[in-house]
């Protein structure tokens, strides 16, 4: 019946169970369901004998030395299923004969041992009687007369040697009885406490047992929330997801269009510079040619005077006005195209604010999470009542469990228990202490005898006289020899009781350490009992039957104790998984299932994303149909690498005045030298300025950089455009006409993570199951406490140690009774004695 409640009770824990195998391999988020509640439980199912140990294992080797063969499962296998006695003849059949046999042979050593102690219990009291008549008949030592020998006195010491050793031996038996004797009670004494411990865990395992079925029911609601949380961040994580499919197409080409936007407005101040830049120099070079033109017009006039014409003139103002052509400007950028129609068209592309356009488009895509939430409302929704539907079953199948009475009615059958074992264990302890009242008259009744030989040793040692002769010993020496052979007396009045109690619980406790005590600890005793159809012949699998229904369950008693030893549950231990079909009360699939419909029918339309319209792509085209590819720009950079003047003006007019030297001294030399010193006001006030000067150089300079800007990028402005256009194409057309395969399959990555969830509970709640839910150590425990503690190490350990202390001791009585007949005619005072005549010896 306790068995059948027990099984009962943990249908609940099976019925949290789901046996389909996950389908989804993605690995979701992990969970944390936390520990399932445990309590410790107090037994310590281990036996620690003390420094009485050593005299168990002492017993142990000899019993190894009667019965050194091992356990033989074959043999009791095949007696107990044969049966006999049934039908007349049964123990001449062939077979049996050889069953006998061979349970002789493993017996042997313990049927040699018993019959030498039966012949023991036969002969000692037959010798005692016969050794009491035939003394009383003077003869055996009993003629009061002592011949006189030469080594009288080396036997006298031998014997009281021999007798002392002898003495010793048996004392150190009756201590090992008496020890174990003691030991035994002690220990069934605090067997009290080591029952209620047994049963406090059992109380333990029930009470504790339902709290864990409920924390796991309970955990189902971490699954849901987390479910529920992702759910809700549908936007950021199946919009997110589906947003990152696209981000590798969208995103570059997004951010292409807006580099081309500030490539536009970089023409455009590039342009700008240009522009500026040339009005800059042109001012100054215009100004520079007028002023060149003046001195050159006024230095012709100067050499179309008549001194020229003079002979010695002549030459040197021939020289002179052959180089006034150098005296020119050589940077015209008054002759450069301008760029005014590329800048007009610039700002009208300009007035479109192309940037903007592709904002809207990052913010159209950049909203899918939230596009993707508002079209999954209602279907959400739906998935989240049907969590809530799932949790409310679980609530309610817990609720129509009988776990209360099923605990009520274990409760009851356990505390009937306790009582019982409660009420009778005086009645064990009144026993016992009848059991140790008895064997503390046996160890007494050796005493006794020891106490005679001592008291025999001392006073004849003690009162022995050697110049004494036989007839004329002392009172203590006579004594020392009453003693020594009421000793003798008392050991064959005693000894065939002795040896009943050794054979008795040798053979009883022998065999039950090799047959039970042994093969439990090595579990052998189980494979005995897991043989198929042993206990019964209709059932293969005896404990499978008992449990499940079921015999052909490879359900067998060392799988399970072995189970429980290792503390897994007991669902696992008994293979109630055979006795519950699981499906039947939960099918996590059946929810599972409905969930992924319901997240299947996720559609998400991403149509309404526009991530370039015409009228930027327009705008593009425009910018590259602008003109800035069409710039002379060697023009411009031919001429900002040209010097300012044709010639240095300082070395033309240090020229001009080395000349005018060579002039005869006049009008004409002061007139030249006049137009060198204006050349050089106009190196000193206008070249040096165009050359050195901050605003010059700057001019020169951004025009320099932005001719090369815009040639650089001039060439590639249709190539970019034509790029960038297709891009968008290309992720516009993605989103348009992929987007509805990508968003099936993002959601069905989304569908595995939400189904994962449920799958880890699902698992979470059979590794539970399997070792932490009602964890059945108690009841290995109980086993362990019954069988190897209280049975093998309390009772038999004890017992065998006694029946070895007892049996020792009894044995060497008989040597003990040969040395003290022998010793006591050296110590009793006799009647008569030897005389030997003078003459004779003498003679």
């Amino acid at each position: 019946m306790a068995v059948e409640l027990c099984l009962l009770l943990l249908l609940l824990c099976g019925s949290t169970v789901s046996e389909v195998q996950p389908l989804h391999k993605p690995p979701p988020g992990t969970l944390d369901f936390g520990f399932v509640p445990a309590k410790t439980y107090d037994t310590n199912a281990y036996h620690e004998p003390g420094p009485i140990g050593i005299l168990f294992r002492l017993v142990h080797s000899f019993l190894y030395l009667v019965q050194p063969n091992s356990f033989p499962q074959d043999l009791i296998k095949k007696l107990t299923q044969q049966k006999f006695g049934n039908v007349q003849g049964d123990y001449q059949k062939p077979e049996n004969v050889v069953l006998t046999l061979q349970a002789i042979y493993y017996e042997i050593g313990f049927i040699v041992s018993a019959a030498l102690g039966l012949l023991f219990v036969l002969l000692l009291p037959l010798v005692g009687l016969c050794f009491c008549m035939c003394r009383c008949c003077d003869n055996c030592g009993g003629e009061m007369h002592q011949r006189q020998k030469k080594n009288a006195d080396c036997r006298r010491g031998c014997f009281a040697t021999f007798l002392f050793v002898a003495s010793l031996i048996i004392s150190i038996g009756v201590l090992c009885a008496y020890a174990a004797n003691q030991h035994l009670t002690s220990q069934v004494r605090g067997a009290k406490n080591l029952v209620h411990s047994n049963f406090k865990d059992l109380r333990i395992f029930l009470n504790d047992t339902p709290g864990q079925i409920d924390y796991l029911v309970s955990q189902y609601n971490t699954t849901k929330n987390k479910a529920l949380s992702d759910l809700n961040n549908v936007g950021p994580l199946l919009g997110s997801r589906v947003q990152e499919r696209f981000a590798k197409e969208v995103r570059p080409a997004l951010d292409a269009a807006l580099t081309m936007a500030g490539a536009i407005r970089e023409t455009k101040e590039a342009l700008e510079n240009v522009s500026v830049s040339v009005e800059v120099l042109q001012e100054g070079t215009e100004r520079l040619h007028s002023n060149l033109t003046d001195v050159k017009i006024h230095l012709s006039n100067t050499l179309s005077d008549s001194a020229c014409s003079a002979a010695q003139a002549a030459s040197t103002c021939n020289i002179i006005r052959n180089s006034l052509n150098q005296l020119n400007i050589n940077a015209n950028f008054s002759g450069l195209p301008g760029v005014s129609e590329q800048l007009a068209k610039v700002n009208d592309i300009l007035k479109i604010d192309l940037s903007s356009l592709v904002q809207k488009g990052y913010a159209a895509f950049n909203d899918t999470p939230d596009l993707v939430l508002n079209q999954t409302r209602n279907i959400l929704s739906d998935i989240k009542n049907l969590l809530d539907l799932i949790g409310s079953n679980i609530t309610s199948f817990t609720q129509m469990l009988p776990v209360q009475k099923v605990l009520s009615d274990l409760t009851i059958y356990l505390t009937q228990s306790e009582a019982y074992v409660q009420d009778h264990f005086p009645l064990v302890e009144q026993y016992d202490f009848y059991r140790w009242l008895g064997c503390l008259i046996l160890c007494c009744m050796v005493i006794l005898i020891l106490v005679f030989y001592y008291l025999g040793l001392l006073c004849g040692t003690c009162g022995y006289d050697k110049h004494a002769s036989p007839t004329t010993r002392g009172c203590i020496s006579n004594t020392g020899g009453n003693f020594l052979m009421a000793g003798v007396g008392f050991s064959f009045l005693f000894s065939w009781v002795l040896m009943i109690t050794v054979v008795i619980t040798f053979v009883t406790g022998g065999n039950v350490e090799k047959l039970v005590c042994e093969p439990f600890e090595d579990r052998t005793l189980f494979k005995v009992l897991d043989t198929p159809y042993l206990l019964n012949r209709h059932w293969r699998n005896y404990l499978s039957a008992i449990v499940l229904k079921n015999p052909d369950i490879n359900l067998t008693f060392e799988k399970v104790y072995s189970d429980c030893k290792e503390n897994k549950g007991i669902y696992t231990t008994l293979h109630l998984e055979n006795l519950f079909n699981i499906n039947e009360f939960l099918n996590i699939s059946m929810y599972t299932e409905d969930v992924s419909l319901k997240i299947e029918h996720i559609n998400v339309n991403l149509s309404n994303i526009v991530l370039l319209d015409e009228i930027g792509k327009r705008n593009l085209l425009d910018f590259s149909s602008s003109g800035i590819d069409g710039i002379n720009f060697a023009a411009y950079l031919t001429e900002i690498n040209k010097s300012i003047t044709k010639v240095d003006l300082l070395s033309f007019a240090n020229d001009l005045e080395a000349r005018a030297d060579q002039l005869p001294k006049g009008a004409l030399e002061n007139a030249l030298k006049g137009h060198a010193n204006s050349i050089r006001m106009i190196h000193n006030q206008q070249v040096v300025p165009l050359e050195q000067a901050m605003k010059y150089v700057k001019a020169r300079s951004t025009l320099n950089q932005s001719i090369r800007l815009l040639q650089r990028t001039s060439s590639e402005f249709m190539v970019k455009v034509r790029n960038v256009i297709s891009a968008v194409d290309a992720a516009q057309f993605l989103i348009s006409n992929d987007a509805s395969l990508v968003i099936i399959q993002e959601t069905k990555k989304y569908m595995d993570m939400i189904i994962g969830y449920f799958e880890q509970y699902v698992e979470w709640v059979k590794e539970s199951i399997t070792m932490e839910v009602a964890a059945c150590k108690p009841i290995a425990n109980v086993i362990d406490t019954a069988v190897d503690i209280f049975l093998c190490s309390y009772v038999i350990d004890s017992v065998n140690t006694f029946w070895f202390g007892l049996g020792g001791s009894s044995i060497f009585l008989i040597p003990a009774i040969i040395c003290a007949v022998k010793l006591s005619k050296y110590y009793r005072r006799m009647d008569t004695e030897d005389v030997y005549d003078d003459s004779v010896e003498q003679w």
